[in-house]
């Protein structure tokens, strides 16, 4: 079973690589019988750390990384971290942001999530990347607006790609959610006086509405599917898959089989 989703992102430059974790099989086909079987890439889950680090290993050398990725500590804001200027001493250190831009070749910048949205950037000539994890919290926070403005490219000469997260039918939410987007578009109302939220649908309308025309949707519900993603509002324990992209030289990256992403209507 493979680790890795396919991406199917059509304005992805071929200078920049990408990616997006599942949660796989173990050898013993566990997968759905313990909270952080397969793949799990989070630290702060309660999951054994040898098993992190083992599976940290392993992705670089799946994915043949030029470096460790940057993983950061996601606190749902909007904050963004430049790799291209972190300091040289202890690149281990988990930073406070959720989301990471880079220009230069070689730093990793990754999101980790289970429901929250990846979504992921590039300039459409491969010079400035950028990763960002928007649940409902950040994504009406203004994270995506952050990251655009971080990158420092014009709206019309970026790309992103959102990546699995959370369904609709799936995302029942109170009115202080809906008041947050001050919008009604986006939301649904159930036979429980609550509402169904479309996080992704939410998330690509923010990115029009900041100027990009360039959006590809994975569209895939991470609570339907235990075998191959993490849920935390399923199982609440549970593990992290991660969302990566890094600027190369030439793009090398594995092409699984996958459920393919749909471009943006």
């Amino acid at each position: 079973m493979s680790v890795l989703l396919e991406l199917n992102w059509p304005d992805l430059p071929s200078n920049v690589a990408a990616a997006f974790t599942l949660r796989g099989a173990d050898s013993e086909g566990e997968c759905r019988n313990r909270p952080y079987a397969a793949f799990n890439l989070a630290t702060h889950v309660g999951d054994d750390p040898a098993a992190v680090e083992a599976n940290r290993r392993r992705l670089g050398t799946l994915l043949k990384l030029p470096c460790e990725p940057v993983w950061l500590r996601q606190v749902h804001g909007r904050a963004v971290l430049d790799l291209d200027n972190l300091p040289a001493a202890n690149p281990g250190s988990a930073f406070e942001a959720d989301a990471a831009v880079a220009s230069k070749i070689g730093p990793v910048c990754a999101v980790q999530v289970a429901d929250c949205l990846p979504v992921l950037f590039a300039s459409l000539d491969g010079s400035r990347i950028g990763a960002a994890h928007a649940g409902w919290r950040g994504l009406a926070g203004g994270v995506l607006e952050a990251t655009i403005c971080a990158l420092r490219v014009e709206p019309q000469k970026l790309t992103a790609w959102i990546g699995p997260g959370i369904s609709q039918e799936h995302f029942e939410v109170g009115d202080e959610v809906r008041v947050a987007f001050d919008a009604a578009a986006g939301f649904a109302a159930n036979a429980r006086g609550r509402w169904q939220c479309d996080l992704a649908g939410l998330a690509a309308r923010r990115l029009h509405a900041a100027g990009l025309t360039s959006i590809a949707m994975a569209g895939e519900c991470t609570f339907s599917d235990p075998g191959r993603f993490f849920s935390y509002r399923r199982d609440r324990v549970c593990g992290r898959m991660a969302a990566l992209i890094w600027r190369s030289a030439r793009a090398e990256v594995p092409a699984p089989p996958g459920l393919k992403a749909r471009k943006l209507p």
